[in-house]
């Protein structure tokens, strides 16, 4: 109950009273809209406000929730986020090690000249192909092979990910998604207190709130062979398998990215 109210208080400060459509006057002790200023502007009381961000709310409405959604300017991703958090599902049985059906597998493999792979729960690396082996280096990979914990414990990545900031804040953005989605995981609870003390800005970016789905976008690549990769991503939601998702790198045609996957691919075949 303790993440509802972390979650409120972080989305109000972001706020400001303009921004609302409220008076400022002058400067405040802390940033953002008050709770009372929240309250008047969903219509609830300032006790029910209150009690829902302590975590004492019951029996709240979807119409109360999206009257709350509406004025902490949530996008659908937070607003999902605040619905699972107020309604957290049932703690789900220890999780088994993923395992992936041999025809994504042979999917995977097919992909020749896409480098693609399958991220599971808790953005643990599940599968992937050749070209997205030599891109990343996957199989190469100490330590536990989780999207999280290589982004940052592993030395190596601030500089094989030319953008590392922006990678670390989508990183742990997704990973509060999946908070969310699953709680009362301890897995998940094992991973989030490793990463919080042993890197700072984890511990920082994770006590920001943001949530994000990882949908599609951009990554900017430093390959100790070829050089540096401009990719785009996308990434595909596998039917009946929710804790799986796809993800494909592509380059653009005839770019000098495009060119250097290539070669990563012909030497991938070389080694195969």
């Amino acid at each position: 109950m303790q993440e509802i109210g972390e979650f409120l208080r972080s989305r109000r400060a972001r706020i400001s009273p303009a921004e609302a459509g409220l008076p400022d006057f002058g400067r405040r002790r802390v940033p953002g809209l008050r709770r009372e200023e929240i309250a008047q502007l969903a219509g609830v009381s300032v006790d029910y406000y209150t009690r829902l961000e302590q975590g004492r709310g019951t029996g709240v409405s979807d119409a109360v929730l999206d009257a709350i959604a509406r004025v902490l300017q949530l996008d659908a991703t937070e607003r999902d986020h605040l619905r699972n958090l107020v309604r957290p599902a049932k703690p789900a049985a220890p999780a088994k090690p993923a395992k992936l059906r041999p025809e994504l597998r042979r999917m995977l493999e097919l992909m020749e000249s896409v480098p693609a792979f399958v991220l599971g729960r808790r953005m643990d690396l599940v599968a992937w192909n050749p070209l997205a082996d030599a891109v990343a280096g996957f199989s190469d990979m100490t330590g536990p092979r989780n999207v999280a914990y290589q982004t940052f414990l592993e030395p190596r990545a601030r500089d094989f990910y030319r953008d590392w900031p922006a990678v670390a804040e989508e990183t742990v953005a997704y990973l509060r998604r999946d908070a969310g989605l699953h709680p009362g995981d301890p897995q998940l609870a094992a991973l989030v207190g490793k990463l919080s003390m042993r890197d700072p800005v984890f511990r920082e970016l994770w006590a920001a709130h943001a949530v994000r789905e990882k949908t599609h976008g951009r990554k900017l690549l430093r390959h100790a062979v070829v050089g540096d990769l401009d990719l785009a991503y996308e990434t595909f939601a596998l039917p009946g398998d929710p804790d799986h998702l796809l993800v494909t790198y592509i380059a653009e045609a005839g770019s000098p990215t495009d060119e250097r996957l290539r070669l990563l691919g012909s030497w991938a075949a070389t080694i195969r």
